[in-house]
């Protein structure tokens, strides 16, 4: 042990006894065997192991490993599992730094001797079949974070860094009769710790299975598959190439195509070659996959292994300078993907399937594992449901990255860099990643890592991968680092804008580009990705996008109240962290859908519709399927009525467009209409059951002018000293002089015995609760001035008195608001109403001279708590922004106002719905406020149970206040929520309210459902 742990500092030293790498194929004594998926030759040893917990070596206790050492009194610990999930240690968020940064002062390769926490963990394993001669008995670590060192018997084993390959050693020589104990140290930090610096927790244990594995004396040690599919994509051969560890012969069959045995000898020097006529080929669109069948036989001719191997014939490429799937030019239409789920990087594969069928309903066709190997199965569902996949190794160095790019440290510190005692571990890493993946089909790129600079030894890693390997090697580093191009087959970038991906191709035309990050979906995020996407389908080397990323990661945790949240960086209290920088989830930790995934799904779709009124067009975006695939039906609707529907024939092939008549037809009846088209699978697809919508669009018309509200004549007015009152017919409001505002509205026959609908008097309202995009670039500092002018009034003596004016038709009321920003601005807020309560509302604002855009501009009602459901006619059903609204349809939708609020890690603005033409927010027996927006395209709108300083000021859901009112907030506009980036990108200047500009924004709103007598 001393020797060992005396060397965890050492880059080189990597592993000890660790067996080389091999393919992940399984093997079964028989085809009866294999038919069952359980193979007699493997044995989990997954469940509860003994365990004690130090907070560095010195805590360990030594020759724990003895099988003497009473172990009995140790605490239970699940396999797989991180240790900090069951009250070990501190589960530690981290984006950039390193998790040990300012708390011990240690050089690269070093490890923090303090707090380097180790579990030390036994278990007993029975053995009573003794090995027949010749066999091996191997312990497989699927996963240990961040290295291993392993006892078998109190003799020692071996050693092993890199958290997210297997770890693989013999036990043979030290296997005996009966029980057998197995020893592990699994250390959080070694030297190769600083090779993980990913943006995730930070976390340790063994948290991917434990297996136990069975050699026969002829064993398939590993194997090597291989497609070759001819220019003209009608034949195909299959090549295997199988290292046998003793002399033996190997069949391989496809599906009735088959070999002759060929004698091999453990060299495995002996290839079987399989000819395929007219081929199925693999795709994301058709994951086809041919059945493989090994067959090992001794040199008596006896079976020893039979190994099926799924194999998807495919050519992927980069072909004429552009990548190609099976010819064809590809968009790879991607998000990044942290294994990570409710039980950190504990996946199981029910829960890894879960999210290739979330993504694959999404239109999502790739994947790129940032920025590790995934589990093994998270491979062969790729293959069995279709994604392209970009296999990243382990590696990421952005913390001293940083420090380069900052000037901190020079490019010969850089990390790895150019250092020759780190070229072993990055070696060893691209290998364990590609040994064990290379038969996937699913995987069309590696990648050498994420975020680590540049240099020599990343260089040796893409020349070594493309030495064994015919795919395309990617690294995006090289942008920070240029003096090694060639590291990368592909132009690699992240966060650069639409227009400067354009921009950048129009004059460099060397290499298919792609974002291998992009739209940093954090917290209410994703605004104008359309923007890309159109690009990719318009400019040819413009070839791929990832968006950052799939899931938000988090741990689960119990406030005080005993109430489950969902934590990010600081929760756990650990420092550092970065707080909730870890929540750019399209989906939550738990897998609920945001708004994000809805909008990706619309812009991912793989059918381009637009919809008028001369007809219906379709851009078929498949590469091999045709649009007649699917189901179409064309449905017309006014105001959510449907009024017609009639299915559409749709006949386009992969790649081409075409125009179709509408098969409903508008009305003349004056009104607004729309006519959605949807694409349906006519068939149950392993991720979704038949009637999945997998393209959509809609297009709104109107026919006739739209009709004005009739005025009901004047209500009665009462001119008092310090209030205005106006009543109507079951109506009476109350407009004070002094201060400055709509005092109450009041739906009965009388004002005593009336139903008050409002809460507090109305105000102009300017800001929301930061986004997480808007706290990265600085809203909170630029825009503070609207905030102050959102809260706070002037005091009571400096409100100016109201003007009153009594019309024959109504009577109006405006206020003239002092916003105190500097320099100041101005605000009228004019009430007009009409006998039969209806009250017209024109709010104008003028900003002063230089101010910042305002975050919003509307008016902030709030209502009672008991009006606690909304109906609406506009964009719905889902929450929507002006950047981030191509997902959403008009039509009437409804919901519970307590959920409105998009439940994001951290609160902030969220819930709105645009393009709102009406808005009801009831009682359960109808009773309440109706607000109708002027503009023809509707109002921004939205109804929470919080205002927007209490979103702002809650850190978590759970956080927020108990729900005691309804808060309504009709705008003009909300600005839209970016996403380029979120530590310095704004949103698009279009998305944006003018600035320093006069505007004016008008709607209405009146009480509904009550009478004197039921709106009490």
């Amino acid at each position: 042990m001393t020797s060992v742990t005396d060397r965890i500092a050492d880059p080189r030293f990597v592993s000890e006894n660790r067996l080389p790498a091999h393919s992940d194929h399984r093997w079964f004594r028989d085809a009866a065997e294999a038919a069952t998926g359980a193979s007699s030759f493997e044995r989990s040893l997954a469940g509860t192991w003994k365990f004690h917990y130090a907070e560095n070596l010195e805590g360990t206790i030594p020759g724990f490993e003895d099988p003497d050492v009473d172990v009995s009194g140790w605490d239970d610990i699940r396999v797989p599992g991180h240790i900090q999930y069951q009250g070990y240690s501190r589960a530690q968020y981290c984006n950039v730094q390193y998790p040990w940064d300012g708390v011990e002062d240690v050089q690269p390769g070093e490890v923090p001797q303090s707090y380097n926490p180790v579990g030390s963990y036994v278990t007993t394993f029975a053995h009573e079949t003794p090995l027949a001669d010749g066999e091996r008995l191997t312990v497989t670590f699927e996963g240990a974070e961040s290295a291993i060192v392993v006892w078998h018997n109190g003799t020692y084993v071996g050693y092993a860094t890199d958290s997210f390959t297997p770890s693989e050693f013999d036990l043979t020589d030290t296997l005996v009769p009966g029980e057998n104990r197995l020893a592990v140290q699994v250390l959080r930090f070694s030297s190769g710790a600083w090779l993980e610096d990913q943006d995730f927790y930070r976390l340790s244990g063994l948290f991917r299975d434990v297996v136990l594995r069975r050699r026969p004396r002829v064993h398939a040690e590993d194997v090597r598959v291989r497609t070759e599919v001819a220019d003209d994509l009608g034949a195909a051969t299959v090549r295997v190439r199988v290292r046998l560890t003793a002399p033996g012969t190997v069949t391989a069959t496809i599906a009735g195509h088959g070999s002759a045995p060929v004698a091999l000898d453990p060299a495995g020097d002996g290839e079987l070659t399989i000819a395929l006529d007219a081929p199925r080929l693999w795709s994301a669109e058709d994951p086809y996959l041919h059945d493989l069948r090994i067959e090992v036989r001794d040199d008596s001719g006896a079976l020893t292994e039979h190994i099926p191997v799924a194999v998807g014939i495919r050519r992927f490429g980069i072909e004429d300078g552009v990548l190609r799937i099976n010819g064809s030019r590809v968009v790879l239409k991607g998000v990044n993907r942290h294994e990570f789920g409710l039980n950190g990087r504990v996946m199981t594969y029910e829960e890894t399937e879960q999210d290739i069928r979330i993504l694959k309903a999404a239109g999502v066709d790739a994947v790129r594992t940032s920025h590790y190997p995934n589990s093994t199965f998270f491979y062969e569902l790729c293959d069995r449901y279709g994604l392209y996949v970009i296999d990243e190794m382990n590696l990421e160095t952005h913390a001293a990255w940083d420090a380069v790019v900052q000037g901190r440290w020079t490019e010969a510190d850089a990390l790895p860099g150019d250092r020759p005692d780190w070229l072993p571990a990055l070696l060893d890493r691209a290998a364990s990643m590609f040994e064990r993946d290379k038969n996937h089909a699913s995987i069309v790129m590696w990648s050498c890592g994420n975020e680590s600079y540049g240099g020599t030894n990343l260089l040796a890693v893409a020349d070594w991968l493309r030495s064994v390997d015919d795919r395309p090697v990617h690294y995006e580093g090289i942008r920070a680092d240029p003096r090694h191009p060639q590291t990368s087959d592909v132009t690699s970038r992240m966060y650069v804008p639409a227009a400067e991906v354009e921009q950048y191709l129009a004059e460099h035309r060397e290499k298919p580009y792609i974002l291998c990050e992009y739209a940093h979906a954090m917290g209410n995020s994703f605004g104008a990705v359309d923007k890309y996407v159109e690009l990719a389908y318009r400019e040819p080397l413009f070839q791929g996008v990832f968006v950052w990323d799939f899931a938000d990661q988090g741990v689960m945790l119990t406030d005080e109240l005993g109430r489950r949240y969902g934590g990010y960086g600081g929760d756990s209290g650990e420092a550092p962290h970065d707080f909730e920088f870890c929540g750019n989830g399209l989906v939550l930790l738990d897998r609920t859908p945001t708004p994000k995934l809805i909008e990706l799904k619309q812009l991912y779709q793989p059918l381009h519709i637009e919809v008028t009124r001369e007809g219906i067009t379709v851009e078929n975006r498949h590469l091999f399927t045709g649009s007649d695939a699917y189901d179409a039906l064309v449905t017309l609707s006014r105001e959510g009525e449907v009024l017609q529907t009639a299915p559409l024939t749709t006949g386009v092939a992969p790649g081409e467009t075409a125009s179709f008549p509408v098969p409903v037809e508008l009305p003349d009846e004056p009104g607004e209409y729309a006519i959605d088209v949807s694409f349906t699978t006519r068939e149950d697809a392993p991720w979704a059951a038949a009637g999945h919508e997998v393209a959509s669009a809609q297009g709104v018309f109107r026919v006739g002018a739209p009709a004005r509200p009739r005025r009901a004549g004047a209500p009665v007015v009462i001119q008092g000293l310090h209030n205005v009152g106006v009543r109507g017919d079951g109506f009476s409001a109350l407009f004070s002089r002094i201060h400055g505002g709509l005092l109450s509205y009041r739906l009965g026959a009388t004002h005593d015995s009336g139903r008050e609908l409002l809460r507090s008097i109305p105000r102009p309202n300017f800001w929301h609760a930061p986004t997480s995009n808007e706290r990265g670039w600085g809203m909170t500092t630029r825009d503070g001035q609207w905030l102050v002018a959102s809260r706070y009034e002037p005091a009571h003596d400096d409100h100016p008195a109201p003007t009153v004016e009594v019309r024959d038709d109504a009577v109006v009321i405006a206020y003239r608001h002092d916003l105190p920003t500097v320099p100041a601005s101005e605000c009228d807020l004019v009430y007009t109403v009409t006998a039969d309560g209806r009250i017209d509302v024109a709010l104008t604002v003028r900003p002063g001279e230089g101010l910042s855009d305002m975050p919003e501009f509307g008016l902030l009602m709030e209502t009672t708590r008991d009006l606690d459901r909304v109906r609406w006619y506009g964009d719905g059903p889902h929450e929507s922004y002006v950047d981030r609204r191509s997902a959403s349809r008009l039509g009437v939708y409804e919901a519970a106002v307590a959920d409105m609020l998009t439940p994001y890690m951290r609160p902030q603005e969220a819930g709105n719905r645009t393009g709102v033409r009406w808005a009801e927010v009831t009682d359960a027996h109808g009773v309440g406020l109706r607000l109708e927006a002027e503009s023809e395209g509707g109002m921004e709108f939205s109804a929470l149970p919080w205002t927007p300083f209490e979103v702002e000021n809650a850190a978590h859901p759970v956080d927020l206040p108990p729900i005691r009112k309804t808060v309504l907030r009709p705008a003009l506009m909300r600005r839209g929520v970016g996403g380029d980036d979120s530590w310095g990108a704004l949103t698009h200047p279009e998305h944006r309210l003018p600035q320093s500009e006069e505007l004016t924004f008008r709607f209405s709103f009146q009480g509904i459902g009550g009478s004197s007598r039921d709106a009490r």
